[in-house]
């Protein structure tokens, strides 16, 4: 494990329970993100999704001044804005917003849209493999999403007018010259965004793969985030483009990674992989177009379907385990990536063992932190 620490932080979906309804995932992601506060976790993201009944996360904007209410220190922020069903002034005047009421504590993350399955990058054909003990699977094909019902009613309901969509690399520059106070209109008029010019935002860019998100952020000097909890198979082609594609600016000197991990953490390994139950007939419905379902109970889940066809990649890369076993694979993950930080999301059926697994895995984690290093190898 690396000598420097390593924050970790917390993305959430605000996962609708089955049986439950969307106000008790709402509460329940309130109070995820205040133990989360207490717990130490540096960052508490939101994440957008959208016509999904097991996802009550579709307005990041408005859960977060809700969770940066709820809670006084973490920095709270997106996981990401989808800025294809926005425009870069809504976007802006949200977050300086947000800022206005929380100074200094909001994070904004710019995602391309979620309105369609993403676009293959690199070689489709890759076997799975195994670096530096993580698991890097074979890729995931979303060819078969782009016929879905629910994806032409999402792009139908959220696209924005026009047949063209925006050029991502300029809604990022527009985004950051609004709040710079350098924009100019088409006709060379300077325009100012209140609120949002000024405004003390945090600016990172988040990427499933080395496409054009990580070439954007690498290019403009803005933070990464790398999805492996999303799409493992391309993780470390996102975190290379990014290097590779970074410039210096005056939001950093050099390259900074933040990369993602599905986590469920038990008492000990038994245990996580009881409440784990329910994750594969969850992505099972994720990808086969129908949205999302409402999350199992652990006793309900080997009667719902879970084609491993379809849900092998994201269920082998899921970190469960015991505190030890889990903080062992996160910290493999830092390594082969050379994350500067880690983003964990748990999803589970019981609220109660998200928060017990988020408070293990950030005691677990403290101790390896604050050990001496020749003490860390377990």
């Amino acid at each position: 494990m690396s000598r420097r620490p390593v924050p970790l932080s917390v993305l959430d979906l605000s996962p609708v329970p089955a049986g439950a309804g969307v106000a008790d995932a709402l509460r329940n992601t309130l109070d995820l993100a205040r133990a989360a506060e207490r717990a130490g976790y540096a960052r508490f993201w939101l994440a957008e999704h959208h016509l999904n009944p097991g996802v009550a996360g579709a307005s990041p904007a408005v859960l977060i001044g809700a969770v940066a209410a709820a809670t006084s220190t973490i920095r709270v922020g997106a996981g990401a804005v989808q800025t294809g069903h926005r425009t870069p002034l809504s976007v802006v005047e949200d977050f300086g917003t947000l800022d206005g009421l929380h100074p200094g504590r909001i994070d904004l993350g710019l995602g391309r849209s979620g309105a369609r399955p993403p676009a293959q990058r690199g070689p489709s054909d890759r076997e799975p493999r195994v670096v530096g003990g993580v698991l890097i699977p074979a890729p995931f094909s979303f060819a078969g999403l782009a016929g879905s019902p629910r994806f032409r009613a999402q792009a139908e309901l959220l696209g924005r007018p026009g047949p063209e969509v925006p050029d991502y690399g300029e809604v990022v520059d527009t985004v950051l010259g609004l709040i710079g106070g350098t924009h100019h209109s088409s006709e060379g008029v300077p325009v100012s965004a209140v609120p949002g010019e000024g405004a003390d935002l945090q600016p990172w860019v988040l990427g499933s793969s080395g496409g054009d998100s990580a070439v954007v952020a690498g290019r403009r000097g803005l933070r990464f985030a790398a999805n492996y909890h999303v799409s493992p198979a391309t993780v470390l082609d996102a975190v290379e483009t990014y290097r590779a594609s970074f410039r210096p600016s005056e939001h950093l000197d050099r390259p900074h990674v933040m990369v993602s991990a599905d986590v469920v953490v038990g008492t000990d390994d038994a245990h996580a992989e009881r409440i784990a139950a329910g994750y594969g007939p969850w992505v099972h419905s994720i990808r086969t177009g129908a949205g999302a379902i409402p999350y199992p109970a652990p006793d309900a889940a080997a009667g719902l379907p879970a084609d491993p066809g379809l849900v092998a990649d994201r269920l082998d890369t899921r970190f469960v385990g015991g505190p030890a076993t889990v903080a062992d694979r996160l910290a493999a993950l830092q390594e082969v990536t050379g994350a500067d930080e880690l983003l964990v999301t748990t999803i589970t059926h019981r609220h109660a063992d998200r928060v017990a697994s988020q408070e293990l895995l950030a005691a677990e984690w403290s101790a390896r932190q604050d050990a001496p290093a020749g003490a860390r190898a377990r």
